[in-house]
């Protein structure tokens, strides 16, 4: 039987750092980039844990700004 597993992508220019998708995620796969900032000055976020992702999309439906898209990534 296939695994599924998420990934997500965020635009990291168009991300504010709001932090509400960190809160927001179950398996607390992201987190707001610490040490980098993007063009308009904000520390962006970006999956910290990529391998707890379950694609649940809770981050995305969060996003104010509509940054983070979500995939389901199929294992075999």
């Amino acid at each position: 039987m296939a695994k599924v597993r998420g990934a997500v992508t965020v635009n990291t220019e168009r991300c504010k750092g709001c932090n509400l998708c960190v809160v927001a995620c179950p398996s607390k796969v992201l987190d707001l980039q610490q040490k980098e900032v993007n063009n308009r000055g904000y520390h962006f976020a970006y999956m910290a844990q990529p391998d707890k992702c379950i694609g649940c999309q809770s981050c995305s439906l969060v996003c104010p700004d509509a940054c983070i898209e979500v995939y389901r990534v199929i294992e075999k």
